[in-house]
């Protein structure tokens, strides 16, 4: 342990009141981590950990009754992007899903960021599996590659500040609100057609 005196009154062996002390061991001079928001630690296993507990948790937010929603939703809100939601595959303990939003150009659609997302039930964990501009050749692929550390850390993270978005725009799926733009859907169709006659 070193310890380093700074700017007290008295500098004898035993600080006094006005005395820091600043302590630290030394193989944590340079330990990697730095403070990105708070309550959450950049790139080691337990800050990774953390971050797959609060993309859980922002998800659910998200998808409130996750057996309940159909499997392709888009949440839609006002000055904001359509968010597109396809249930992959549903298990007793994982269910795996895609968000994604969709940028026209021209006739196509293009996915972005278009981010698939593993979740664990039991262990109350969400991890992106795959995230990239096509689903065909992503960036970021754990079903075919092994990443460091530090990679994993920053797909999630993109995740994290993805979904607060989100949240923060208001978007949601649920199938009450499913059912009730449909019906929102169906009245303005009839509303047009009664102007058109």
């Amino acid at each position: 342990m070193i310890a380093v005196k700074r700017a007290g009154k008295n500098n004898d062996d035993l600080p006094d009141k006005d005395t820091i002390l600043l302590c630290y061991y030394d193989s944590m001079l340079y330990s990697g981590k730095q403070i990105v928001h708070p309550g959450v630690r950049a790139r080691d296993l337990p800050a990774l950990m953390e971050l797959y507990e609060l993309n859980y948790i922002q998800l659910r937010q998200l998808i409130r009754d996750l057996s309940a929603v159909q499997d392709h939703s888009v949440s839609r809100v006002n000055r904001g992007m359509d968010l597109y939601l396809t249930i992959i595959e549903r298990c007793k303990y994982t269910t795996t899903l895609n968000l994604t939003y969709r940028f026209s150009a021209g006739d196509e659609a293009t996915p972005s960021p278009d981010v698939v997302v593993r979740l664990y039930h039991d262990a109350q964990v969400a991890e992106v599996i795959s995230r990239g501009r096509s689903r065909r050749h992503p960036e970021y692929d754990r079903f075919h590659h092994e990443y460091p550390l530090h990679i994993k850390w920053q797909a999630n993270r993109f995740l994290n500040k993805w979904l607060a978005y989100c949240l923060l725009q208001g978007h949601s799926f649920s199938p009450a609100r499913e059912q009730l733009a449909e019906a929102l859907d169906v009245i303005e169709s009839e509303r047009m057609l009664s102007l058109e006659s």
